[in-house]
């Protein structure tokens, strides 16, 4: 009797050991679930077998099973946000497991290339504006946290994220080490709202648009060598599908509110196929999250000023006007300016080191637009229309849009310019401002035919809305 129970405890033990009951990234210990949904947790057990979910919050169970690959994913109707910090247990395939210290809040997906990745701590001569003062401020763990999905590349999809530490709450500590835009989003979220924000963050340094779709999408444009010799000739951080498949594959249908992009330095240079194929990564993206009517936001961040070429042309500028244009394409989706955050010195700084600024528009897009706050002003000026009057021959008038209450500066002007015939630029410095309109006179030019602002790889400009929104860059030319 002792040797057969000795033989069933082994073999439970056994059965123990082999129980293959776990989770999946982002679900995990400290994760932010979306509000108000059905948010999706989820992980790996044997095939075929049953897996029970738990929320504490409610103590509703639910019962689902682990399809062939061994995936499971339960849907979780979460409450309304809140501090309160939960568990949900999970038992099945001959095992249990708890996840601990659970929020619920709003939950955003933050991706691109090297201005998105960056984190607090910076990158080599490359810092974060104010560091010290932002990773002091008050310890916020409940308010924010992040998971963030360090940078990788895969031939293959892959179903897990493999560089990660999993989610971590806002403190000294943690801060350095998140995305610096995608953190300051999440701060200025949290102090209008007042409920926890989690930010699952995955961008990947000099990635192109192409680097985030799938292979089937590429080659279908027919003009990306899609064969192993092909890619392995990319440079590596620029190769296609090769983020899609190990980055954003693994995430799929984690439940968020939406998501913010800071992506493009890579296709400068190709803005012709640009507003295309960022609109195939939307649809595609939405598509990934189940999105069938555009409900997620997706918010973008214009490029940098930066020196793409030694004669400081204007192929940045071209794909600026191509993000712009892939904006307005688009639906439910939106830009923000940067061509004021930069200084001299960062002529030849992909990584400028002002981000709050950046998250803090990016936040206000979201405010305004997703959570009622219409008083946020978010929305840029933008130049619309070039005319000139029959009486002021010498005069030309730009009309501009989003800009009510007009500017903050009518003198000391930077990044202006206008020509004639000749084509000779002249430096704007003064303006008059009317209603709508900017009107331009400069002695040096007679006729002026064409006006242009920040239109160049790095031309920063320092007109404000009086909301404080800057400019959006513009070439405007007389019959255009």
């Amino acid at each position: 009797m002792r040797k057969i129970l000795l033989v069933a405890l082994l073999l439970m033990a056994g059965l123990g050991a082999q129980a293959k009951l776990s989770l999946r990234h982002p679900t995990g210990d400290h994760m932010v679930l979306q509000q108000n949904a059905e948010a999706a947790v989820w992980g790996f057990a044997s095939p075929g077998s049953a897996v029970t979910v738990t929320p504490s919050w409610d103590g509703k169970s639910y019962n689902v099973k682990a399809d062939a690959s061994g995936h499971w994913t339960a849907r979780v109707k979460t409450p309304a946000a809140g501090y309160e910090t939960y568990t949900i247990s999970v038992s099945g395939d001959g095992s249990a497991l708890t996840i601990q210290d659970v929020l619920v809040g709003e939950v955003w997906l933050a991706s691109g290339q090297s201005n998105m990745e960056i984190p607090l701590r910076g990158f080599t001569n490359c810092p974060i504006e104010g560091y010290n003062e932002v990773i002091t401020r008050a310890p916020a763990r409940n308010k924010v946290r992040m998971f963030y999905a360090r940078a990788d590349q895969s031939d293959e999809p892959l179903e897990e994220i493999r560089l990660t530490d999993g989610w971590q709450g806002a403190d000294p500590n943690t801060i350095p080490e998140m995305s610096a835009v995608g953190y300051f989003f999440a701060c200025k979220l949290n102090e209008v709202l007042d409920i926890p924000i989690g930010i699952v963050a995955f961008a990947r340094g000099g990635a192109r648009v192409e680097s985030w779709l799938p292979r089937a999408t590429l080659a279908s444009y027919g003009t990306e060598d899609l064969t192993p010799a092909g890619v392995e000739k990319v440079i590596f951080y620029q190769r296609p599908f090769q983020m899609y498949n190990a980055m954003e594959v693994p995430l799929q249908g984690y439940t968020a509110h939406g998501f913010i992009w800071y992506q493009g330095c890579s296709n400068v240079g190709h803005e012709d196929q640009f507003v295309a194929r960022m609109s195939d990564l939307v649809k595609q993206w939405r598509s990934d999250w189940g999105d069938t009517d555009c409900s997620m936001p997706f918010y973008m961040v214009e490029i940098a000023p930066y020196l793409y070429s030694q004669d400081n042309g204007d192929s940045g500028a071209r794909l600026r006007k191509a993000q712009h244009d892939a904006a307005k394409a688009i639906p439910n989706s939106g830009i923000v300016c940067t061509n004021d955050l930069v200084a001299p010195f960062e002529a030849d700084n992909i990584h400028p080191c002002k981000k709050e600024p950046i998250g803090n528009r990016l936040a206000y897009i979201a405010l305004n637009r997703e959570y009622g706050f219409k008083r946020v002003a978010c929305d840029s000026p933008e130049a619309t229309e070039l005319f000139k009057r029959q009486a002021t021959a010498n005069e030309i008038n730009v009309r501009i849009a989003n800009c009510p209450n007009g500017i903050d500066r009518i003198h000391e002007i930077e990044g202006l310019e206008v020509c004639g015939d000749d084509g000779i630029w002249q430096p704007v410095r003064s303006i008059r401002y009317n209603g709508d309109t900017m009107s331009i006179t400069v002695d040096e030019v007679k006729d002026p035919k064409a006006v242009r602002y920040g239109w160049a790889d790095f031309k920063p400009g320092n007109i404000h809305s009086v909301e404080g929104l800057p400019l959006v860059p513009f070439n405007l030319r007389l019959g255009d």
